[in-house]
Protein backbone atom coordinates (compact mmCIF):
# COMPACT_ATOMS: atom_id res chain seq x y z
CA UNK A 1 0.00 0.00 0.00
CA UNK A 2 2.82 2.42 0.85
CA UNK A 3 4.44 1.65 -2.49
CA UNK A 4 1.31 2.56 -4.45
CA UNK A 5 0.76 5.68 -2.36
CA UNK A 6 4.37 6.72 -2.97
CA UNK A 7 4.03 6.21 -6.73
CA UNK A 8 0.71 8.09 -6.82
CA UNK A 9 2.18 11.04 -4.94
CA UNK A 10 5.20 11.05 -7.25
CA UNK A 11 2.92 11.15 -10.29
CA UNK A 12 1.04 14.18 -8.91
CA UNK A 13 4.33 15.80 -7.96
CA UNK A 14 5.69 15.37 -11.45
CA UNK A 15 2.56 16.75 -13.08
CA UNK A 16 3.03 19.98 -11.12
CA UNK A 17 6.77 19.98 -11.78
CA UNK A 18 6.24 19.63 -15.51
CA UNK A 19 3.66 22.43 -15.49
CA UNK A 20 6.01 24.67 -13.52
CA UNK A 21 9.08 23.94 -15.63
CA UNK A 22 7.55 23.76 -19.11
CA UNK A 23 3.98 25.06 -18.94
CA UNK A 24 5.16 28.67 -19.03
CA UNK A 25 6.43 28.06 -22.58
CA UNK A 26 2.77 28.07 -23.65
CA UNK A 27 1.91 31.19 -21.60
CA UNK A 28 2.81 33.43 -24.55
CA UNK A 29 -0.24 32.06 -26.37
CA UNK A 30 -2.47 33.57 -23.66
CA UNK A 31 -2.97 37.29 -24.09
CA UNK A 32 -2.44 38.46 -20.51
CA UNK A 33 0.50 36.09 -19.87
CA UNK A 34 2.31 37.32 -22.97
CA UNK A 35 2.72 40.75 -21.36
CA UNK A 36 4.40 39.40 -18.23
CA UNK A 37 8.12 39.71 -17.66
CA UNK A 38 10.46 36.91 -16.71
CA UNK A 39 10.27 37.70 -12.98
CA UNK A 40 6.48 37.28 -13.06
CA UNK A 41 6.79 34.01 -14.97
CA UNK A 42 9.34 32.76 -12.42
CA UNK A 43 7.03 33.64 -9.52
CA UNK A 44 4.08 31.89 -11.17
CA UNK A 45 6.25 28.83 -11.82
CA UNK A 46 7.41 28.85 -8.18
CA UNK A 47 3.79 28.97 -7.09
CA UNK A 48 3.03 25.91 -9.20
CA UNK A 49 6.21 24.18 -8.00
CA UNK A 50 5.08 24.60 -4.39
CA UNK A 51 2.45 21.94 -5.09
CA UNK A 52 5.17 19.71 -6.52
CA UNK A 53 6.92 19.77 -3.14
CA UNK A 54 3.63 19.19 -1.31
CA UNK A 55 3.48 15.79 -3.05
CA UNK A 56 7.21 15.01 -3.51
CA UNK A 57 8.28 15.35 0.12
CA UNK A 58 5.53 13.10 1.54
CA UNK A 59 6.12 10.58 -1.27
CA UNK A 60 9.78 10.27 -0.32
CA UNK A 61 9.04 10.10 3.41
CA UNK A 62 6.35 7.45 2.98
CA UNK A 63 8.30 5.41 0.42
CA UNK A 64 11.75 5.47 2.04
CA UNK A 65 12.70 2.13 3.60
CA UNK A 66 14.21 3.72 6.73
CA UNK A 67 10.83 5.37 7.41
CA UNK A 68 8.97 2.07 7.04
CA UNK A 69 8.44 2.32 3.28
CA UNK A 70 9.25 -0.29 0.67
CA UNK A 71 11.97 1.55 -1.33
CA UNK A 72 15.65 2.30 -0.93
CA UNK A 73 16.84 5.81 -1.71
CA UNK A 74 18.19 4.70 -5.10
CA UNK A 75 14.92 2.95 -5.95
CA UNK A 76 12.95 6.09 -5.04
CA UNK A 77 15.13 8.19 -7.33
CA UNK A 78 14.82 5.78 -10.26
CA UNK A 79 11.03 5.61 -9.83
CA UNK A 80 10.88 9.41 -9.72
CA UNK A 81 12.99 9.79 -12.88
CA UNK A 82 10.93 7.28 -14.86
CA UNK A 83 7.70 8.96 -13.76
CA UNK A 84 9.18 12.35 -14.69
CA UNK A 85 9.99 11.21 -18.20
CA UNK A 86 6.62 9.53 -18.72
CA UNK A 87 4.71 12.59 -17.45
CA UNK A 88 6.93 14.89 -19.53
CA UNK A 89 6.38 12.80 -22.67
CA UNK A 90 2.60 12.74 -22.26
CA UNK A 91 2.58 16.48 -21.49
CA UNK A 92 4.72 17.23 -24.54
CA UNK A 93 2.57 15.19 -26.91
CA UNK A 94 -0.66 16.75 -25.60
CA UNK A 95 0.38 20.38 -25.07
CA UNK A 96 3.11 20.87 -27.68
CA UNK A 97 1.58 19.54 -30.87
CA UNK A 98 4.73 20.27 -32.90
CA UNK A 99 6.81 17.77 -30.88
CA UNK A 100 6.94 14.18 -32.12
CA UNK A 101 7.77 10.85 -30.57
CA UNK A 102 10.60 9.22 -32.53
CA UNK A 103 12.27 5.82 -32.61
CA UNK A 104 15.23 7.01 -30.53
CA UNK A 105 12.81 8.05 -27.77
CA UNK A 106 11.43 4.50 -27.74
CA UNK A 107 14.97 3.09 -27.50
CA UNK A 108 15.66 5.51 -24.64
CA UNK A 109 12.56 4.32 -22.79
CA UNK A 110 13.62 0.72 -23.28
CA UNK A 111 16.96 1.64 -21.69
CA UNK A 112 15.08 3.22 -18.78
CA UNK A 113 13.01 0.07 -18.32
CA UNK A 114 16.25 -1.91 -18.27
CA UNK A 115 17.66 0.53 -15.71
CA UNK A 116 14.62 -0.02 -13.50
CA UNK A 117 15.02 -3.77 -13.88
CA UNK A 118 18.67 -3.68 -12.82
CA UNK A 119 18.11 -1.23 -9.97
CA UNK A 120 15.32 -3.37 -8.49
CA UNK A 121 17.06 -6.69 -9.10
CA UNK A 122 17.98 -8.36 -5.80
Amino acid sequence: MKGLLTIGLLIFSNIFMTLAWYGHLKFSEMSWFSRLGIVSIILISWGIALFEYCFQVPANRIGFRENGGPFSLVELKVIQEVITLVVFTVFTLIVFKNETFKWNHIVGFICLILAVYFIFRK
